[in-house]
C-alpha cells in the first residue's frame, strides 16, 4: 500500500486570535520531492560516508558537505548522467489534492536546513538527507555537536548542554544579519535544537523535531526517554551502559549502548548497510547534556513555529511516548512516517525528504481565522519507489 503519513495542525493564538495552519500548509504540500538516486549512486554515497566514517580521527573541520569534498557536496560528486546533474532551480510538481503544484525556490522563507545529528551519531549519519535535499535544489548543511563524528573533543569534557550545542550556536551566530535557517533535530539533538531557538530565535525560521526531545521548560532530555529506559536516578543507579571517564568516584560522564542493543532500539527498520556505518561511526554519549533542565520562555522558544516528525515503528522512543510529547508540548504540525524507525535518514530516506520538502514550503501566517475555526487532519499517501523497494530487500537479505 506504499508508506503513508498524516499532517495534523494545530491552531495557534496570536494576539488573541487563532491561526489555523491547515490551510497554509495544504497549499504548501508537495508530493514528489526530489528526484530519486539510482542503486549505483545510492551504493556510491554510502561508500564516501563509510569512508569518512573510518576516517574520522582526521580533523577536515567544517560541515558535512565541505567535509566530503573540497567546497563540494556528496551528490555533486556522482558526475556526469545522475539525477544531480540536472538544473538545481527546477523542482519536480508534487501533487496536492490530485493537482499538480510547481515548486518555486524563490516563495521559500530559506533554502537552507540545518541538520543537527542525535546522541552518538555526527554529521554523517544525514549523507541519504543532504543529497536529496541538495538535489531539491535547497542548501542543507550538517553539523558535528561537540566530541560528536570528527569532532576531537573529550566527551568527559562536556559539562553542559551549552558546551556540547556550541558548534551549533556559533554556526548561527555567524549567520549574516536577517538570513534565517531551518533547524532538524533528532532524538537527544532535539534539546540542542530547543537551545539553540532559546538562543538565537531570530535566527529560526522554523524547527523540525524529528523523533526527538522537544522538552518543555523545566523538563530535562533524559525526562522524555524515562519511560523507556527508567527514572533518572534509578538509572544513575543501576545502568550498566554508564561511562566513568573522571574515575569511578566521581558522576559519570557518558554512556553507550552495546552494538545489538543499539541495532534493536535504533535501526530495527534500517538496511545492513546504514547499521554497519553506524556500528563503526557511533562514539560515546555525554551525559550532562541530557540530565540538564531547559529552561525556555515564551518570548524566545514560544516565537519559532515547530513541526515533529512521529515514526510509527521505533523503538527506542515509541510512538505512545511520541504522542505524548506532541500532546504535552503542541507543536504547529504533525507529521507521521509509517514503517520508520528511530533513524529515518536510514529507514525511510524518501518519505524524510518529502516531509521536510513540505515543511520548507510553509509560509509565515497571513489570514487570522475565528477562534472556533476547526482545522482538519491531511493526509498524504506515498507509492513506494524503488530505492524503498532496495532497501526493503537488502533488509530482509
Amino acid at each position: 500500500m506504499g508508506n503513508a503519513f498524516r499532517c495534523m495542525s494545530r491552531k495557534e493564538h496570536r494576539g488573541g486570535a487563532a491561526v489555523s495552519r491547515s490551510k497554509r500548509m495544504g497549499s504548501a504540500r508537495s508530493g514528489r520531492g526530489a528526484g530519486k538516486l539510482t542503486p549505483a549512486e545510492e551504493e556510491l554515497l554510502h561508500r564516501q560516508a563509510l569512508a569518512m566514517a573510518i576516517h574520522q580521527h582526521l580533523d577536515a573541520g567544517g560541515s558535512m558537505s565541505r567535509r566530503i569534498d573540497a567546497g563540494g557536496s556528496m551528490s555533486r560528486r556522482i558526475g556526469p548522467g545522475s539525477t544531480s546533474s540536472r538544473r538545481r532551480g527546477d523542482l519536480p510538481d508534487s501533487v496536492m489534492n490530485g493537482k499538480a503544484v510547481q515548486i518555486v525556490l524563490e516563495n521559500l522563507e530559506t533554502k537552507k536546513i540545518v541538520l543537527v545529528h542525535g546522541e552518538g551519531f555526527g554529521a554523517w549519519c544525514w549523507y541519504k538527507t543532504i543529497s536529496l535535499l541538495e538535489e531539491a535544489g535547497l542548501d542543507p548543511i550538517a553539523l558535528d555537536l561537540t566530541g560528536s563524528g570528527i569532532d576531537n573533543a573529550d566527551i568527559n569534557s562536556i559539562a553542559t548542554l551549552a558546551d556540547y550545542s556550541k558548534p551549533l550556536i556559533d554556526y548561527l551566530n555567524k549567520l549574516p544579519e536577517n538570513e534565517k535557517v531551518i533547524l532538524v533535530g533528532h532524538s537527544c539533538g532535539g534539546a540542542s535544537v530547543s537551545y539553540a531557538i532559546e538562543k538565537c530565535p531570530k535566527k529560526i525560521s522554523k524547527a523540525v523535531f524529528l523523533t526527538a526531545t522537544m522538552v518543555k521548560d523545566g523538563q530535562r532530555p533524559f525526562d522524555v526517554f524515562s519511560e523507556e529506559l527508567a527514572s533518572a536516578d534509578v538509572f544513575l543507579q543501576e545502568s550498566q551502559f554508564l561511562l566513568y571517564g573522571n574515575g569511578k568516584d566521581k558522576p559519570p560522564t557518558g554512556l553507550m549502548f552495546d552494538k545489538q542493543q543499539i541495532k534493536g532500539l535504533y535501526f530495527n527498520q534500517s538496511p545492513s548497510k546504514d547499521t554497519a556505518l553506524a556500528a563503526v561511526s557511533m562514539r560515546p554519549i555525554p551525559l550532562a547534556p541530557i540530565m540538564e533542565k531547559l529552561s525556555l520562555t515564551p518570548e524566545n522558544y514560544g516565537a519559532v513555529r515547530r513541526y515533529f516528525v512521529q515514526t510509527l515503528d521505533d523503538r527506542m522512543l515509541s510512538p505512545d511516548v511520541q504522542e505524548k510529547l506532541v500532546r504535552e508540548n503542541p507543536p504547529d504540525g504533525i507529521f507521521k512516517i509509517k514503517g520508520g524507525d528511530h533513524c529515518p535518514f536510514f529507514s525511510k530516506p524518501q518519505s524524510l525528504n518529502k516531509i521536510l520538502l513540505e515543511i520548507a514550503q510553509i509560509q509565515a501566517p497571513t489570514t487570522l481565522l475565528p477562534s472556533n475555526a476547526k482545522t482538519e487532519a491531511i493526509e498524504v499517501t506515498e507509492a513506494k519507489t524503488e530505492q524503498e523497494e532496495e532497501e526493503k530487500t537488502e533488509k530482509s537479505s
